[in-house]
C-alpha cells in the first residue's frame, strides 16, 4: 500500500486470555482429552446455574416488543434512575441519571475511555494489569503501559510511594486506574488505600478510572471495603460496572459507567461528552439486558443470591490457599474478592525447567507454538496444556515482570476443583525441580 495504514498502537494490543484458548483447543483435539478451562472468568461456562427467578424475569421481558427496539444512547431512563438511586443510597458523591452511560459490555466502555483521551494523556494502572485496560491504554498512546506495582509479598497491595513518584515526575499522567476488587490477583484494596490514591489524584489534578465490575463480590474483610463513590469526594472519576460477573450474564455484553464530579471540571466534562458523542455514533447499547436490570437487582431474592455466591467463592479461595500453601516455590495470596487467583514463582526460572508431555503429537505441536525467547511462565503454561490438560494464563501477559499464572475459583464441581488445583500444585513442583535435575 502507498502508506502504512496500521494504527501506531497496534503492537500494544494483546489478550492472551483468549489467545491461549486457540492453542488449548488444538491440544484437546490432538490428545482426545477434555481441557479444564481456567483461563477465562465465565461463571456459566464453569457450571454456575442461573436461578429460575432471573430466567423468568428475562423471559417475561423477551415477550415485550419494546425490548426489541433501540434504547436511548445513554441507556434506558428507568434503569439509569434505578442505578443512580442505588449509588446515592450508599452516601458519598451524588449522581443523576444523566451521569450514567450504557455500553455493550465493559470492553466497549474501556475502549472509549482510553481512545478518546488526548494522545499525550496517559493513565497509570496496576501491575499485574488486566489486559483489556493495559492494552487499550497503551494502544491509544502507542507506547507501553505505565504501571504501579501490586506487591505479592504484601497481599497484592499497591506500592503507593511508587505511584506517587511516577505521578509526580511524569507530567503526561492524567489519570489513575484502579481495579477493586482486582483482576488478576483477587486483592481487595481497603478504604485507607483508596483514600490515599484519591489524595494523590487530587494533589496532582488527575482523574480516576475505577473498574468495579466485582464490587459486590467481596468475601473477606467486607467491612473495610467501599466503592469509589463513597471515597472520591471532589475528584473527577469514572466507575465502570456491569452484570457479566454478578448476575452472572457475560453473554449479555452489558455494562455502564457512572461519572462523578464532571460538572465541577470543564475539561473532564468535555471529555465525558466526547465519550457520549462517540456512543451516539453507534446509536445505543443492547436494550434487553438494560430492561431487566432494575427487576433483577431489585428482586427480593437478589441479595441472598449474592451472599450465597460469595460464600461459594470464599470456600474456593480458602481451599486453594490450603493446597498452594503446601506447595514450596510459589507465593499465593488467597483472593479476598472477585474469583481469580494469581500464583507467583518465588525463585528464578530457568530454560531447563520442563513438564513431561507423554503425547508426542501434542508435545511437537506445543513446541511449535512456544517462541524461542518466550517468558519462562509462558513455557510453563503452554506445557501445562499438554502435561495436565489445564488451561491457565501466564502472569507475564498481565504487564508484569513477575512469573506465574492466573487461574479461577469458578469450578462448581468439588471433585473437579480438587483435581485441578492438586494437579496444578503437582505441576509446579515437577517444573521447578526439573531444573535441578537438569543442572546435576
Amino acid at each position: 500500500m502507498r502508506m502504512n495504514i496500521v494504527h501506531i498502537g497496534a503492537e500494544e494490543l494483546n489478550y492472551e486470555i483468549r489467545k491461549i484458548a486457540d492453542v488449548a483447543n488444538e491440544v484437546e483435539r490432538l490428545s482426545g482429552q477434555p481441557m479444564a478451562w481456567e483461563n477465562i472468568g465465565d461463571p456459566v461456562q464453569k457450571g454456575e446455574h442461573i436461578p429460575d427467578w432471573i430466567k423468568d424475569i428475562i423471559s417475561e421481558a423477551v415477550q415485550q416488543d419494546r425490548t426489541y427496539a433501540y434504547s436511548p444512547t445513554r441507556g434506558l431512563l428507568r434503569t439509569r434512575e434505578f442505578l443512580a438511586d442505588r449509588c446515592n443510597a450508599r452516601g458519598g458523591v451524588r449522581i443523576t441519571p444523566e451521569d450514567i452511560i450504557f455500553f455493550n459490555g465493559l470492553g466497549d466502555a474501556v475502549n472509549k475511555v482510553y481512545y478518546l483521551l488526548r494522545r499525550e494523556a496517559r493513565v497509570i494502572g496496576p501491575s499485574p494489569a488486566y489486559s483489556t485496560h493495559s492494552s487499550a491504554e497503551a494502544g491509544h498512546a502507542g507506547y507501553p503501559p505505565i504501571t504501579y506495582r501490586l506487591d505479592p509479598a504484601n497481599h497484592w497491595m499497591p506500592d503507593l510511594e511508587e505511584l506517587r513518584n511516577k505521578v509526580k515526575y511524569n507530567e503526561s499522567i492524567a489519570g489513575i486506574m484502579i481495579i477493586n476488587p482486582d483482576n488478576p490477583t483477587g486483592a481487595v484494596f481497603p478504604r485507607e488505600v483508596i483514600r490515599e490514591m484519591v489524595a494523590i489524584a487530587r494533589e496532582y489534578k488527575l482523574f480516576i478510572v475505577a473498574d468495579e465490575i466485582y464490587m459486590n463480590m467481596v468475601f473477606q474483610n467486607r467491612e473495610n471495603y467501599a466503592p469509589i463513590s463513597e471515597l472520591i469526594e471532589d475528584v473527577p472519576a469514572i466507575s465502570l460496572k456491569g452484570i457479566s460477573k454478578e448476575i452472572p450474564w457475560p453473554g449479555a455484553r452489558c455494562g455502564w459507567m457512572e461519572v462523578y464530579n464532571q460538572k465541577d471540571n470543564p475539561i473532564f466534562q468535555k471529555y465525558i461528552k466526547s465519550i457520549l458523542d462517540a456512543k451516539m455514533l453507534e446509536v445505543c447499547s443492547t436494550t434487553l439486558p438494560q430492561t431487566v436490570i432494575p427487576d433483577i437487582l431489585g428482586h427480593p431474592q437478589y441479595n441472598d443470591w449474592q451472599v450465597e455466591r460469595n460464600r461459594f467463592f470464599e470456600k474456593r479461595s480458602r481451599r486453594a490457599g490450603e493446597i498452594f500453601g503446601k506447595c514450596p516455590g510459589v507465593i499465593v495470596n488467597p483472593p479476598a474478592g472477585a474469583f481469580y487467583l494469581s500464583v507467583v514463582f518465588d525463585k528464578q526460572l530457568t530454560d531447563d525447567m520442563q513438564l513431561r508431555i507423554e503425547n508426542d503429537r501434542v508435545r511437537t505441536y506445543l513446541e511449535s507454538q512456544i517462541p524461542p525467547n518466550a517468558e519462562a511462565d509462558r513455557r510453563f503454561v503452554y506445557q501445562l496444556l499438554g502435561a495436565r490438560n489445564i488451561c491457565t494464563v501466564p502472569l507475564s501477559s498481565f504487564v508484569t515482570d513477575l512469573f506465574g499464572f492466573r487461574c479461577t475459583l469458578l469450578e462448581r464441581d468439588d471433585e473437579k476443583f480438587e483435581s485441578i488445583y492438586t494437579s496444578l500444585a503437582d505441576a509446579i513442583q515437577e517444573f521447578v525441580h526439573s531444573g535441578y535435575v537438569a543442572a546435576v
